[in-house]
């Protein structure tokens, strides 16, 4: 890495949000905000992460929840193939939001849906031929878009904000 990205990460560099920080400390002094600027930060991140996510999935056409299920779907290895319930469990969503889903997966080609034989009340969801291939190429440019994204870290720091992540989210 060369200097610049390493003052950056060392967080040398004064942002917008210290400023942000240090105007609300002047004002409230009173209050803790010492978390405020990385709950900023991390705000701002995620929000130019998204974007770049999606970014990338328009270029195969796919939304971030058509992802998710042909990402769902892809993971459970060969044949692909779930059940309704298992998908929204797996998505935690309800079984309407992956009816719609799977509704304009299925109009594109990428899904399709057969009775279930050992239930012939319920059916199954599996990968098409095209959506093994639309699934297998998205993840191929999302992996690489998050990869640079997080290879302005080293492996150390990679490895502490995941465990940080890991706290916050248990605390939530």
């Amino acid at each position: 890495m060369d200097g610049g990205t390493d003052a950056c990460i060392s967080g040398a560099e004064p942002d917008q949000i210290d400023g942000i920080v240090e105007q609300w400390q002047s004002e409230r002094p009173d209050l803790d905000l010492s978390a405020m600027g990385m709950f900023a930060r991390m705000k701002m991140f995620i929000a130019g992460l998204t974007a770049s996510m999606d970014d990338e999935l328009d270029k195969h056409g796919l939304t971030p929840g058509e992802f998710d299920v042909l990402s769902t779907l892809r993971r459970t290895g060969p044949p692909c193939v779930l059940i309704p319930s298992q998908l929204s469990a797996s998505l935690m969503m309800s079984r309407a939001g992956i009816t719609n889903r799977l509704d304009r997966l299925e109009a594109a080609g990428l899904v399709k849906r057969n009775l279930d034989p050992d239930d012939r009340r319920s059916f199954r969801v599996g990968l098409t031929d095209k959506g093994l291939a639309v699934i297998d190429d998205a993840l191929t440019g999302h992996a690489a878009n998050i990869a640079r994204l997080a290879n302005h870290l080293t492996a150390e720091q990679r490895e502490q904000f995941d465990q940080a992540l890991r706290v916050l989210l248990r605390a939530l």
